[in-house]
């Protein structure tokens, strides 16, 4: 009886966890952090729209 000769898969994990850690740093974390920035920059822009700019306090 002889024992199946398991390099081709091991071959095969190790190519997808690099295309998979290459995937998640070249595309979903930009993606992210594009997404996250301007959602923030998007919540700023419509509070600023409905209570007004910053400025300085008003006189007394």
């Amino acid at each position: 009886m002889s024992v199946p000769d398991d390099t081709s898969g091991r071959v095969r994990r190790k190519r997808m966890e690099i295309f998979a850690f290459l995937f998640l740093t070249a595309v979903v974390m930009p993606v992210l952090a594009v997404g996250t920035v301007g959602s923030y920059g998007l919540a700023v822009w419509v509070y600023q729209m409905i209570a007004g700019p910053p400025g300085p306090p008003p006189p007394h």
